[in-house]
């Protein structure tokens, strides 16, 4: 997709149901009421007794304050022990804006932790499980994944257990420096023009770290978007481009261990006319 969504990941609407993966079902919701007028007493009542708990002590029951998630992609040194499900994405290249699915089929989505609002997209993971190891790429979000949970396509996770179970136990690592299919590719963003500006990088293989474009004598740092474009939001001039790409580290490195860099062109935006410097 090129658009920065996930099909099958669109967040519900106020008036629709979450999704809710096969073979899970949500308890059907409870009609509205109305209230009545005879019911105002009973309101009153309600309404005092949270008065009351507010101005007094915290509640013993109280829910703890929610555990910050870690947002970094894994590491290539580091060996992790999770879960995996499975799902398909019906081909479509998930929130990492892939025009497609890869052709093996062997993808998987992280949760927003290790997603890490797209800093792990383009990136390998290995995969152990019961019945052996598959390499997968991380191409999509999967919103409801705690840390260590892997939602991997149907196609991977027959290669590490069987189907019928639904949920296996796991360990991954990142894979640094992964044989490419060749080299890296450029998608400019629909809609782009002078001035606004946003690419898609692929087949780079190890996380990104940094993309600067550069247009004349300068270049001109991009910011990452979830969706895993690369934006330049005041656009970047009208072309030719020179496109610098910089890989993150998945291994721990010595304090300025220099970072792989690549630069290639990339042709000018179709629209010549000016756009809105925003993406849905």
């Amino acid at each position: 997709m090129t658009d920065g969504s996930a099909p099958g990941r669109t967040p519900p609407t106020a008036d629709q149901d979450p999704p809710t993966r096969a073979g899970r079902r949500r308890a059907p919701a409870e009609p509205r009421r109305r209230l009545a007028v005879g019911g105002l007493a009973a309101l009153a009542a309600v309404v005092a007794v949270t008065l009351a708990v507010r101005g007094g002590a915290t509640p013993a029951c109280a829910a703890p304050p929610p555990r910050a998630l870690p947002a970094a992609p894994p590491l290539g040194n580091t060996v992790h022990s999770g879960k995996a499900t499975f799902y398909d994405s019906k081909g479509a290249g998930g929130n990492c804006s892939r025009p497609a699915a890869p052709a093996n089929r062997l993808y998987v989505a992280l949760g927003p932790g290790e997603y890490a609002a797209g800093a792990s997209c383009g990136g390998h993971l290995d995969v152990t499980g019961p019945k052996g190891t598959v390499r997968v790429l991380v191409m999509d979000q999967c919103p409801e994944c705690e840390p260590g949970h892997l939602d991997l396509s149907a196609e991977a996770f027959a290669r590490i257990a069987d189907p019928v179970q639904g949920v296996v136990k796991v360990s991954y690592r990142a894979v640094v420096d992964p044989p490419l299919p060749g080299p890296l590719t450029f998608r400019v963003k629909e809609g782009a023009s002078q001035w606004w500006f946003a690419v898609l990088v692929g087949d780079h293989g190890n996380p990104l770290r940094a993309v600067e474009v550069r247009q004349g004598d300068s270049w001109r740092a991009a910011t990452r978007q979830d969706y895993n474009y690369w934006l330049i939001a005041s656009g970047a001039g009208p072309g030719p481009y020179r496109i610098r790409v910089s890989a993150t580290p998945t291994v721990t490195t010595p304090p300025g261990t220099p970072a792989a860099v690549l630069d290639a062109a990339a042709a000018p935006p179709a629209t010549p006319a000016p756009v809105a410097a925003a993406c849905d």
